[in-house]
């Protein structure tokens, strides 16, 4: 069931999050994180000092791509990760115990170009077309720039070319790399394009008068998943309340990320790009048609299906993940029901 969480339920829960722990109550927890805007969530509540109200301590660490994450996760450093859905996927068919909890965003996905390639997509909306001719022009497929295989920017990418244009893989040089170098990569001119996030498709276009985005994610992969806030089962059952404050948290952070994003952006800036972002950009980012905040999981479970689906025919699924075991979405609903209940 498809839930829609007005501003006075988040209110409701906001009250529920925060109530006064004693200092017994404090809860350490491991969190995995990537520094992109998909997670802004974590980044709101920890900056704001909602967390340490919450009686949470969360211990973070950062990754430069969800694959690398699912490595740590095998390990069992983490307890708590914000991350992409396919790396989730990835973890799960791996048989490391995890569940999503919430969404954090979806159809958060653009491909920007510079140089050639976007001079073509600007000659026409035809975008295979536009490939094939700076193909022809520059006598080599264009390079795109993303996240390693496996994780959602590569998997949207490929689904775009493959099944919404219909050309081949082998018609673009895709080249994986993690959050930090793809801005550098294509300031620089290593690559033509990249399928990435915000705030990397408006600091390009800023930074670069002839950068576009060319695709976005709703005609790239319609519906398509996004990061998600996802647990450890052990985690679930050891730390039950902590959790339940954590979600609390996770929707008033998604609360002001729609309703207030100017007021939401110096916390954001804080952890993404180390603080090198004017923040006038930040602001921009989070306003732009490719931050779609959303905390509820249900909205996203058909779009992940479609990806689960593609990711398996293409093998970046080793095998079928069963998507109602990785889905949990009772303390959502749990923290949602008693706040809407009268």
């Amino acid at each position: 069931m498809f839930r829609h969480l007005h501003r006075l339920t988040l209110l409701a829960v906001l009250a529920l999050g925060v109530a006064a722990p004693t200092q017994a109550d404090e809860t350490r927890l491991e969190v995995g994180y990537m520094p992109i805007l998909p997670v802004a969530q974590l980044f709101v509540m920890e900056s704001e000092g909602w967390t340490d109200e919450a009686g949470l301590d969360l211990a973070l660490t950062r990754f430069s791509s969800g694959p690398a994450m699912v490595q740590a996760l095998a390990s069992g450093e983490l307890d708590v990760m914000y991350f992409g859905i396919g790396p989730a996927m990835v973890a799960r068919a791996n048989d490391v115990p995890i569940k999503v909890l919430a969404s954090s965003i979806r159809e958060q996905i653009g491909v920007v170009a510079r140089g050639p390639l976007a001079e073509n997509f600007t000659a026409s909306d035809d975008a295979a077309q536009a490939i094939a001719r700076f193909t022809e022009a520059q006598g080599r497929p264009p390079k795109i720039a993303t996240f390693p295989q496996g994780s959602v920017p590569d998997t949207v990418l490929r689904y775009w070319l493959m099944e919404r244009l219909g050309i081949d893989i082998d018609a673009v040089d895709i080249v994986a790399m993690g959050a930090d170098r793809v801005q550098q990569a294509l300031l620089a001119g290593a690559v033509d394009a990249a399928s990435i996030l915000e705030p990397i498709l408006t600091t390009v276009q800023q930074r670069d008068d002839g950068a576009r985005v060319v695709a976005r994610a709703e005609e790239m992969l319609p519906g398509q998943p996004g990061a998600v806030l996802a647990a450890r089962e052990a985690t679930l059952a050891e730390h039950p309340e902590a959790m339940r404050r954590l979600m609390a948290l996770h929707l008033r952070a998604t609360d002001k990320l729609t309703e207030d994003p100017a007021g939401a952006a110096p916390s954001v800036r804080e952890f993404v790009g180390k603080r090198l972002i004017p923040l006038e950009a930040v602001e921009t980012a989070l306003a732009s048609p490719s931050s779609n905040y959303v905390a509820d999981p249900h909205a996203i479970r058909e779009g992940t299906r479609r990806m689960h689906d593609f990711q398996l025919e293409q093998g970046s699924l080793r095998q079928a993940v069963d998507l109602d075991a990785l889905f949990d979405t009772s303390l959502y609903d749990a923290v949602v029901d008693e706040h809407d209940a009268p």
